[in-house]
């Protein structure tokens, strides 16, 4: 595939349920949560060329050097796979293109990484398995592993790397408000208090609890959503910023059977049986909020051959 270009999707995700359970000696919090991938994407073009790792954001203020995940993803790759392959490697030519906000909660960057090192192995035919570039994946970052599965929607536990796929979400539209402002998940981690006695969660009945849930009086649902929505950092987030507690509180009043913050924050997710509320809600939230996307739950990945063409 010697300057042909691969292009690669990297899906966004939210968290259906996030409860934080301790905080390890190296300063990660363990957790125990409920991800799902979402059809919303940033697209990579990959081309094997030159030496070492070249990175472009076309439109997009966003470090073009190690300071990037995707840039550090892929020398950890070339390095990696010049050790499997008995050589070094030519160099790789990376375009990134964002559509997922930056630090908001939707785990772009993650996702980004990982699909440079599903992507890389694809055009260096390196061979790596799914469990080692999620092994690579998890020194880039927690969530990195999950972007790595092929699994549309896992349960994740310890600080995010030990995933068990579930079933995903089916009958619903996605909406994803940004308020427009960017949260550091750091920050929202150091500010979050681990309180005593916390009740452990049944992670097994969380699994099994993939249930229809109804707003009172209604007869519609989303299949496979788990019977508590809940997420601990935002104590945290919405403490800080009050507004996403209102979007929230005006998501559901507007016919979402669900609305919760996603991750650290601050997109606020909303869930809709009914397309055409969704779309009502979109076009009302668009007109406040420039990043307001309606999409579906994300069903497994698709693969876009050097033509443009898409299989399954």
């Amino acid at each position: 595939m010697h300057g042909e270009v691969l292009a690669v999707r990297a899906p966004a995700k939210i968290n259906l349920f996030l409860r934080v359970t301790g905080r390890r000696a190296d300063g990660y919090h363990t957790l125990e949560t409920l991800m799902h991938k979402v059809g919303l994407f940033d697209l990579l073009e990959l081309r094997r060329g030159g030496e070492g790792v070249h990175l472009h954001c076309p439109g997009a203020d966003l470090p073009e050097d190690s300071g990037n995940l995707v840039h550090r993803a892929a020398e950890l790759f070339l390095q990696t796979a010049a050790q499997r392959l008995g050589g070094p490697l030519p160099g790789v030519d990376i375009a990134l293109f964002k559509n997922i906000p930056v630090a908001a909660g939707l785990g772009g960057g993650s996702s980004d990484a990982a699909a440079t090192l599903k992507g890389l192995n694809r055009l260096f035919d390196a061979g790596l398995t799914e469990g080692e570039l999620a092994a690579l994946g998890l020194r880039l970052g927690a969530d990195v592993p999950f972007f790595v599965a092929d699994a549309p929607a896992a349960l994740a536990v310890g600080i995010g790397e030990i995933l068990t796929p579930v079933a995903p979400l089916t009958d619903c539209s996605v909406l994803l408000v940004n308020p427009g402002f960017a949260v550091s998940t750091r920050w929202v981690y150091q500010n979050f208090a681990l309180t005593k006695n916390r009740k452990a969660t049944n992670l097994k009945n969380l699994q099994e609890s993939a249930v229809r849930l109804n707003r009172p009086g209604s007869t519609v649902a989303v299949k496979g959503l788990p019977a508590s929505l809940h997420n601990d950092l935002e104590s945290v987030t919405i403490a800080r910023f009050p507004e996403i507690g209102r979007l929230k509180e005006e998501l559901l009043a507007r016919g979402a059977v669900a609305a919760l913050m996603s991750g650290s924050g601050p997109t606020v997710f909303a869930l809709f049986p009914d397309r055409q509320a969704a779309e009502t809600c979109r076009a009302l939230f668009a007109r406040r909020f420039t990043q307001t996307f309606l999409v579906h739950p994300y069903a497994g990945e698709t693969r876009r051959d050097t033509s443009g063409n898409v299989s399954r």
